[in-house]
């Protein structure tokens, strides 16, 4: 099984997969995606997460972040993998428990493990089931109904950690202060524009933010807030009537014209010619 959505224009991803070997490099998941992994094998599968060993039992369920590089030890047949980008998931309005920033992802000081019971097996195995149906229904509604499917599971799962692991985050690794600050991105971004103001929220430097996102992320703190801006402005432009101009500004810019020069920076096409370009796709 090898099942994926791609929404070319917002540039969202899901895949639902149980072929391990063709989403890694030499055993490798590049960092870049959110995972869930549910071991329905009979067997332990090993991983080892950001340098962190993890047995996968029978039944049990694990995550990573877009953070954290996968290496898969041992696998057997059996290993679901489910994995989506910010695009898909991460920039809609969820609670927080629920979020890419949420328990599951980044809940517990230790990789969380959570194990399914037989009844609570039954169902994941149903939704699962519903999630495949949907990959095979082309339609309009099709990208919006596996969100609702993801956000279904991710709940099903926050509910279950909630009830067997130690709630215990931890904001003092500097991969924490990569999450805390794309965080208050995604809260803040039509308002705060500059890294030294995140810095400040956060009582760090810019200095030391920029080490963090050196060490943990291809981007830098500023392009974060920018590629943000222009996620959101797409989706403005694609799903509105609305001109550049009231792009720019629903988005916080006084000036036009430093929204149009940021958008081309970042997609290579003006606002307009990025609008009228997805109209002949479509």
């Amino acid at each position: 099984m090898y099942l994926e959505y791609k929404d070319k224009q917002l540039q969202s991803f899901l895949r639902l997969t149980d072929q391990i070997d063709l989403i890694t490099e030499n055993r490798v998941i590049k960092k870049g995606m959110n995972h869930l992994f549910w071991n329905q094998s009979d067997q332990t599968i090993l991983l080892r997460v950001n340098g962190f060993p993890v047995s996968l039992l029978p039944n049990h369920i694990t995550t990573a972040t877009e953070l954290q590089e996968v290496i898969v030890l041992f696998w057997q047949k059996g290993l679901i993998t489910l994995s989506f980008n910010r695009e898909f998931y991460c920039l809609r309005d969820h609670e927080e428990e629920v979020s890419c920033n949420g328990i599951i992802f980044y809940g517990t000081k230790e990789i969380p493990l959570i194990q399914l019971s037989e009844p609570e097996t039954v169902k994941m195995q149903s939704l699962f089931l519903v999630f495949e149906e949907e990959f095979d229904t082309q339609d309009t509604v099709q990208g919006e109904m596996l969100q609702m499917l993801l956000t279904r599971m991710i709940i099903k799962c926050t509910r279950l950690a909630k009830e067997q692991l130690a709630m215990q985050p931890t904001s003092s690794g500097s991969s924490d202060l990569v999450r805390a600050y794309t965080l208050l991105v995604d809260k803040h971004f039509k308002t705060v524009k500059n890294v030294s103001a995140y810095a400040d929220m956060l009582n760090k430097s810019p200095k030391t933010l920029a080490n963090s996102f050196s060490q943990h992320s291809d981007k830098s703190p500023l392009r974060i807030i920018h590629e943000r801006l222009i996620a959101e402005a797409k989706r403005i432009l694609l799903k509105t009537d609305k001109t550049a101009k009231e792009t720019a500004y629903e988005l916080g810019f006084d000036d036009a014209s430093a929204f149009n020069k940021l958008f081309k920076k970042i997609s290579g096409l003006s606002p307009m010619e990025y609008k009228q370009m997805q109209k002949v796709q479509d």
